[in-house]
Order: structure tokens, then sequence, then C-alpha cells
């Protein structure tokens, strides 16, 4: 059904909007009063609970040691994928991944002028009511105080317990706290580290992580430390003999770039440690919200697992109530009722019954200085348009700001959020607001662009509200 801007007026100054409104959310109203199990057909008794409902607009900080070369997105894995100009900067600048791998990066991230509460106040003047931090990525790497992998930012790098100064700040200044998990891929996505050049002067000599044992540690900065903890073990390896850059590139697609939420079948040890370092994180943390990287949950029934504990931890710490968000893409019908459904990087062609979220980035996901250099962010009036959209759809907007691996981030920064902070915190009936949208089309009215946003809103089903909030060009 789409509506001219003459019939959404007419909706709602009839008072229509209620009667638009999402024909889900009377899930709302139920209690949830039962101990979740480890099941679809348990989970689906989750409830989005109200605080999410009504923050609409988050910031993450989507950082790691990935941000050290700030060659942008999945430098862990193309630095060791030759002719892609990662692998060519990292040979510039660090050496042959024979000899210097990834985990030297890991080891030269010092985060020296991360000041979680000087950003977090940035953050909260922008308008954010939930701030996300990065907990491990697709590279292994815990960026807490972990319990079960001793690849973490306390002993290797920043020296730092980097998950939790960011909660410890984010509630300070009053922000719910969430972490993102994404190191369920680390299995397959990280074995590019044990393979080779397919052709030039060190063509089938193998990469750091075919060849590094614990013992090679001794008298060096990782004594102590296993890379083969840190590059998860030769799981779906090169073959030898592949000869030519092109013929290792498609190996690889077909092969350990296939996106899988599966265990791996020759590695059981995987699985069951992901879990228990995903637990701990929940457990030192007491996250919000825990966003997966993954279509549905990660690694099957560990996935479950994981999201039936923190749903019932979540009671326990809060007095019986459901304060848990857990984010999960590409979701069926079934597993919509159980997780809230994250896009990543797009939109929603309608207004979705139930709360839903796209993350986005004003760069790359990991810092990216030619993307900077070159005034390649996304433009204040942008992101406006995104949040606008989105929420107006029953959604929210998670929004990544890059971080430097000095944990600072670009000046450009605070200027975005200048012009998102004064539209989040307007009249309440806008963008924050009890009580949800009812008819409303973010991305055009009357096939105009989105320099004026025009919806019907209502803290109840029987009140309906019209309003606009003009863009600045």
């Amino acid at each position: 059904m789409s509506f001219s801007r003459r019939r959404l007026l007419a909706a709602s100054a009839l008072g229509l909007a209620g009667a638009y409104l999402l024909p889900g959310e009377n899930r709302a109203a139920v209690a949830v009063n039962v101990r979740f199990d480890a099941t679809w057909d348990s989970l689906r008794n989750y409830v989005t609970p109200q605080w999410y409902r009504d923050a609409k607009f988050g910031i993450w900080a989507h950082w790691s040691a990935q941000c050290v070369p700030e060659q942008g997105d999945w430098y862990a894995r193309s630095m060791y994928m030759q002719g892609e100009p990662n692998y060519e900067h990292h040979l510039k600048t660090y050496g042959h991944p024979s000899q210097a791998g990834f985990m030297e990066i890991d080891h030269q991230r010092h985060a020296e002028r991360w000041d979680p509460d000087e950003l977090m106040a940035l953050y909260k003047a922008a308008g954010a009511k939930y701030f996300v931090a990065l907990a491990n990525h697709h590279d292994n790497f815990d960026n807490y105080d972990s319990k079960h992998h001793a690849w973490n930012s306390v002993n290797v790098g920043p020296r730092k317990d980097i998950v939790g100064g960011w909660a410890k700040s984010a509630r300070a200044h009053g922000l719910r706290f969430g972490v993102s998990n994404h190191s369920a891929h680390a299995w397959h996505w990280f074995q590019t580290a044990y393979g080779y050049d397919g052709e030039g002067p060190l063509a089938g000599v193998r990469y750091d992580a075919a060849t590094l044992t614990k013992t090679d540690g001794r008298g060096k900065w990782w004594e102590g430390l296993d890379p083969q903890e840190l590059y998860n073990g030769p799981n779906m390896v090169l073959p030898d003999g592949i000869r030519g850059i092109t013929a290792v590139e498609k190996w690889h697609e077909v092969n350990d770039r296939v996106w899988s939420e599966n265990a791996p079948a020759n590695n059981p040890q995987f699985a069951r440690s992901w879990f228990l370092r995903c637990q701990d994180l929940l457990d030192q943390y007491r996250p919000d919200l825990v966003y997966f990287d993954n279509t549905g949950l990660p690694l099957g029934q560990f996935g479950l697992d994981i999201a039936a504990y923190y749903y019932n931890a979540s009671r326990r710490w809060h007095d019986g109530r459901l304060e848990a968000v857990i984010n999960g893409k590409v979701l069926t019908a079934q597993q919509s009722a159980a997780l809230v459904a994250d896009i990543e990087r797009g939109f929603s062609e309608e207004i979705r019954p139930l709360p839903w979220q796209t993350d986005t980035c004003i760069g790359g996901w990991h810092y990216d200085r030619r993307l900077y250099d070159k005034n390649g962010y996304k433009t204040a009036k942008t992101v406006i348009q995104i949040l606008a959209d989105v929420v107006s759809k029953n959604g929210n907007l998670l929004l990544n700001i890059p971080v430097r691996g000095d944990g600072t981030i670009d000046a450009f920064n605070p200027a975005t959020g200048a012009f998102i902070g004064p539209l989040t915190q307007v009249d309440g009936t806008m963008i924050q607001q009890k009580g949800i949208w009812g008819i409303s089309f973010g991305n055009n009215v009357d096939n105009q662009p989105l320099n004026t946003l025009f919806f019907a809103a209502g803290p109840s089903p029987t009140t309906g509200i019209y309003g606009r909030i003009d863009i600045a060009q």
C-alpha cells in the first residue's frame, strides 16, 4: 500500500495512525515468566525490551587491531592474499606474511590515546541511547580480559580491558551497553594465514600460521602464547602445488570464503571454546545487547545454548525483567520472534511489526585512511536521512564511527554528531518516543527527495500526531 502526502495527512487527522500500528506490537504486553530452553520454540517467547524500542539510535566502535594499518576492513584476511591491495601494503610496510603475520599487528596496537569517557561524551551529545563495542572479530582476538583465550587485549597489544573500559564509560554516561561478537567465523575466514604466494620469488612458501608453534616464542614478545590458538589451527588449508595468483584466489573463494554458520567438523574444540569465551563475555560485562555477525545464530546448538543462557541471565540481573537484545541477520519467521533482526548496510521497504535494526558506518568498518583522505565519509545529511527512514519503519540505527589504532577518531566525526544530536533530541513525538510509528515512509513523500520527513506517530493506539522534520541542505 502506498500513501500520498494528502492521504497521510488525512489518516493522521482521523487518528488512524494507531489503526495501522504494527500488528506484532501487542506482544510487548505479554510477560515473559518462563525459563528459556536452548530451542527455537522456547526462544520464541522472547519480547523486545522497552529500552530498545525507545532508543532508536546507537553508536558502535567496530575497533580492533585491523584498524592499525588504516587500510579498511578484512585486513587480517586479505593481507595473506597475494594480489590484494592489503597484501601489497603489508609487504611494503611490515614484511612478507611468512615472516610478519597478523599477530605482529595485534602486538603493534597500543590504543595509547584512547579516552572512552571523552568519546562517550561526544556520542551522548550526538543523541545516542546505546553504545556497542566490538568484543572480537573474525581475526579471533578478544578485546577484553578473556579467561578462555590468551590472545586478548589485556595480554597483547593495548594491555587494557577494552570492552571493560567502554562498558564503564557508557554506563557512567547513562547509555545502554552492548557488544558485538564476530568470532564464530574465524575458523574458516582466517585460514588464508596458512596459505602461500601463488607466484613470485616466494611462491609456495607458507605464511606464518602454517609454521609457528608455542615453542617458537621463547625469548620473543609472544613467549608463552600459542599462535595456533590465534589462527585457529589448520581447518581448511590451501593445498600444495597451486600456482598463479588467480588460481589461489579462486580456491579461497570457493572454500574458506564460504560463509558457514556450522562448526568445523574436524575441530570440535573451536565451538566449545567459542561458547566459553562468549559466556565469559556475558558474565563479566552483563551487556544489554549482543550483536552476532551471523545468519540466525552461530555454530548450531552452541548458538542456541548461548542465547538461552543470555536471556535467562538477563532476567537474573534485572529482578526478573528480560532486558537483553540479540541481533541476528537474515532471519526466518521463527527466528524473527526469538531475536531482533539486523540488516547490515540496508533498509526495509516497509514498516515492520517487530523492532529491528540496521547497522552502517560513516566510513569503513575498520579504519580506512584512504577513504577519509578523499572525503568519502557519509555526510551529516545522509546519516540523518538514514536515521529518519529507519526509525519511521520501526527500526533502530546503529552507526559505526571508525576508530584509529591509537584509539582516536577523526575530527570529522563530532561534526556529524553535532548534526545528529538536535534531530534525535527534539520533541518526543519525533525520533525517541514511547509508543511506535504509524503510517510513515521516510524514504520519500510523493516521490520527493528526503529533505523533509513526514510521519504519523502516536504514544498510544488511539492517538495520531502528524509531524515533520526538515533536514538542512
